[in-house]
């Protein structure tokens, strides 16, 4: 990435003017990497299921379909997707589609695999057929290894694994993606595949069920009492600018003259202080929001199905070899995620112009100005 003095200057250089295709751009993560990459100056293209609206969820809230060329397909079909990428001649893909929840993927396990393990190689196979790609970047999590319930935070080295089928599928989703790496995008010129592992995300406009903060903000606009399950489990918790920075910055080496050094697997977490239990944030977040906030109960059924009570992150890599580091605390997280929340359940109509200053406060925080100087170095 050329010098242009700060992040996302520098982003700004690598991203102007280029085609970007972003799967599961309907989703809350997606949403928010798509209005950034728009800010940034490329052109974006989404393909996703069609998302009716859900409260104030990203994708409505801020009017993304206007701003990216919004297309419909399932990744599970090969002929509709295939169809559905017509006339796109993306520089860089960025795979975000997925089902992406524990609970739903024990009600309904095929379809967690069919979308996220199936669905995965479609969209590769699809690359295969577009020779304007120069990268891939294939979002899974960090429940993808094989969880030991231990205190250490997981490397990327470490086994895959997954003992519910949504982590399960993540840990497949890595082994598909290594797979077409080590098969098909074998040229060291060509196009390469690379892989991001994010810890649990938090953020405005997320608005999927059977999330911690989402089930918050529901339970405040209904008026009622939020439940939760498990409040002594230990969780990586990040903003969903950080990931999404990280992907950006990954993606920035795919299209670089070393992109083969860089088509390997990325964790991208929270630094030690994000690395707290489920009621801590439950608690922060009600703080932060003031007078109104759902009061929190606790309470587990016996058909709540398992899930791990420890899951850290070890980012190292990405900070040695990308350069990227967080910048938010896990409060200035917390904050800016009730901030966002609030202000779009009170009908703040100019959501967008919202979102867009929470990325520019992102990217001049000084929390960490060391880190934020080292990641601009290394983008050079």
């Amino acid at each position: 990435m050329p010098d242009e003095g700060t992040l996302d200057q520098a982003l700004a250089a690598v991203y102007r003017g280029k085609r970007i295709l972003v799967t599961g751009h309907t989703g809350f993560k997606g949403g928010w990497l798509c209005l950034l990459l728009r800010k940034l100056g490329a052109e974006v293209a989404g393909i996703a299921l069609h998302r009716p609206p859900q409260g104030p969820d990203f994708f409505h809230s801020v009017d993304l379909g206007e701003l990216v060329d919004h297309r419909i397909a399932d990744i599970r079909d090969a002929r509709a997707y295939g169809e559905a990428c017509k006339g796109l001649e993306p520089d860089l893909v960025f795979h975000l589609a997925a089902q992406a929840l524990v609970r739903p993927s024990y009600a309904d396990p095929v379809e967690t695999f069919a979308t996220n393990v199936t669905g995965t190689a479609i969209v590769l196979d699809a690359v295969r057929r577009m020779p304007s790609a120069r990268g891939v970047v294939v979002v899974t999590s960090d429940k993808c290894y094989d969880n030991r319930e231990w205190a250490w935070p997981y490397r990327e080295t470490d086994a895959l694994g997954g003992a519910d089928p949504y982590s399960a599928s993540k840990g497949c989703t890595e082994l598909v993606a290594a797979a077409f790496r080590h098969s098909y995008f074998t040229d060291p010129a060509g196009c390469q595949i690379a892989t991001a592992r994010a810890g649990n995300v938090i953020g405005g406009g997320d608005m999927s069920l059977d999330r911690l903060l989402p089930d918050v903000v529901r339970a405040t606009m209904a008026g009622t009492t939020v439940t939760i399950r498990n409040p002594a489990s230990v969780r990586p918790w990040q903003h969903v600018l950080e990931p999404v920075t990280g992907y950006l910055m990954l993606g920035a080496r795919l299209l670089g003259s070393d992109a083969l050094h860089y088509a390997e697997a990325f964790n991208f977490g929270p630094s030690a202080d994000g690395f707290i239990d489920v009621e801590t944030l439950a608690r922060r977040f009600q703080h932060a929001w003031g007078p109104g906030v759902a009061q929190i109960a606790f309470g587990k059924r016996p058909d709540d199905p398992h899930e791990a009570g420890m899951l850290t992150l070890d980012s190292s890599k990405a900070r040695a070899r990308l350069g990227w580091r967080p910048r938010l605390s896990t409060e200035d997280a917390v904050a800016l995620t009730a901030e966002w929340y609030r202000t779009a359940t009170r009908g703040h109509a100019a959501m967008r112009a919202f979102s867009e200053a929470q990325i520019a406060h992102y990217f001049n925080a000084t929390a960490d100005t060391q880190s934020f100087e080292g990641a601009t170095a290394a983008c050079a």
